[in-house]
C-alpha cells in the first residue's frame, strides 16, 4: 500500500512538473518573440501580448512599491508547501490529486517568474472590441482549471450523496 501511495504521489509531482515546464517554456517563447506591450493578433478575439504583472490575479496590488514581489513569492511558496502536504495526505482522491497538481505547477511557475523577473510574465490577451480580459499565462490557466476541478469534485460528492 505504501508503494501505491508513493506512486500516486510521484504521479502528482509529475503532473505539477509538466505544468511548470510547459508554463516556463511558453513564457520563454513569449519573452523571445514578443515585444512588451505590442499586441500580436492570433484570432479576432485573442492576441499574444507580453506584459509583466507585479501584482496578483487581476493585477491586485500591482501598484505597490515592490514589497508585493516578496509577499507573493513567500505566499506562493507557502501554498506550494501546503499543497505538497495535501497531496501526500490525500492520494486516494484522484480528481483532487490532479487538481492540486495543476495548482502546484501553476503556483510554482508564477513564483519562479517573481524570483527571476520581479513580476509574473503574462502573454495571453482575450478581448471583445475594446474590452480586454486581464492578460494571463499557462500557470494561471492551470491554477484556474485545478480550482474548477476541486469545485466540480466537491459538487459531485455533495450531489452524489443520497439523503
Amino acid at each position: 500500500m505504501n508503494t501505491s501511495r508513493n506512486l500516486s504521489f510521484m504521479r502528482s509531482m509529475s503532473i505539477a512538473t509538466v505544468v511548470l515546464l510547459l508554463d516556463q517554456l511558453s513564457k520563454w517563447s513569449a519573452l523571445k518573440n514578443l515585444q512588451l506591450g505590442m499586441p500580436d493578433e492570433v484570432f479576432p478575439f485573442m492576441n499574444w501580448l507580453l506584459l509583466f504583472n507585479p501584482g496578483a490575479a487581476f493585477s491586485f496590488l500591482a501598484q505597490g512599491s515592490g514589497w508585493q514581489r516578496w509577499f507573493f513569492t513567500v505566499l506562493g511558496l507557502g501554498a506550494a508547501g501546503y499543497i505538497v502536504w495535501l497531496l501526500r495526505k490525500n492520494q486516494t482522491d484522484k480528481l483532487l490529486s490532479c487538481a492540486l497538481s495543476l495548482i502546484l505547477g501553476g503556483a510554482l511557475g508564477n513564483v519562479l517568474d517573481r524570483i527571476m523577473y520581479g513580476a509574473v510574465v503574462d502573454f495571453i490577451d482575450f478581448h471583445y472590441g475594446k474590452w480586454h480580459w486581464p492578460a494571463f499565462n499557462l500557470a494561471d490557466s492551470a491554477i484556474c482549471l485545478g480550482a474548477a476541478l476541486i469545485i466540480f469534485g466537491e459538487l459531485r460528492k455533495s450531489f452524489g450523496k443520497s439523503t
